[in-house]
C-alpha cells in the first residue's frame, strides 16, 4: 500500500522497538555470541557515562579488525573494533529523510532518539519491509 501525500511516516512509525547492547569492555567472542544469540548484526555500545555518545559495532567490525589481523576474539575488546560516535535519528524524522541520511552516511542502520533516549534501530531493511511504504 503506497502512502497518501498526507501521511507522513516517521521513523518511530518503521523502527525495531528492541534495542540490544553491551558494553564496550566485553571481548569479541562475547559479543558475536550474543549478537547469535539475539540473532542481530550489530549490538549498540553503552555509554560509559552520560556525557558519553553511543557506539556500534557490526559484522564488517569483526571481519576487518578480528578476522583479517588474526586476532583472538577474546583478547580484543568491543570498543577496539566499534565504531563511535554513531548516527542517530530523532524518532519524528520523516523516512523520506530518514533514507537519504542513511543511504548518504553508507551506513545500514541508526539508533532513533527520542529525547535523548534511544527508543529503537531504524534500518533500510525496516524501511522496505514496512506495509506503509511498499
Amino acid at each position: 500500500m503506497v502512502p497518501d501525500s498526507t501521511s507522513i511516516i516517521r521513523a518511530r512509525d518503521v523502527m525495531d522497538k528492541r534495542i540490544v547492547s553491551i558494553d564496550g569492555m566485553a571481548t569479541a567472542r562475547e559479543a558475536a555470541a550474543k549478537m547469535r544469540l539475539e540473532k542481530v548484526s550489530y549490538l549498540l555500545v553503552d555509554k560509559r557515562h552520560s556525557d558519553d555518545a553511543w557506539g556500534i559495532v557490526v559484522v564488517q567490525d569483526f571481519v576487518k579488525g578480528v578476522i583479517i589481523p588474526s586476532r583472538s576474539p577474546a583478547s580484543v575488546n568491543v570498543y577496539e573494533i566499534m565504531t563511535k560516535p554513531i548516527i542517530t535519528v530523532p524518532a519524528d524524522m520523516d523516512i523520506r529523510y530518514v533514507a537519504r541520511l542513511i543511504y548518504r552516511a553508507d551506513i545500514r542502520r541508526a539508533p532513533v532518539e527520542d529525547g535523548g533516549e534511544l527508543i529503537g534501530v531504524i534500518s533500510l531493511t525496516s524501511l522496505i519491509n514496512h506495509e506503509r511504504i511498499f
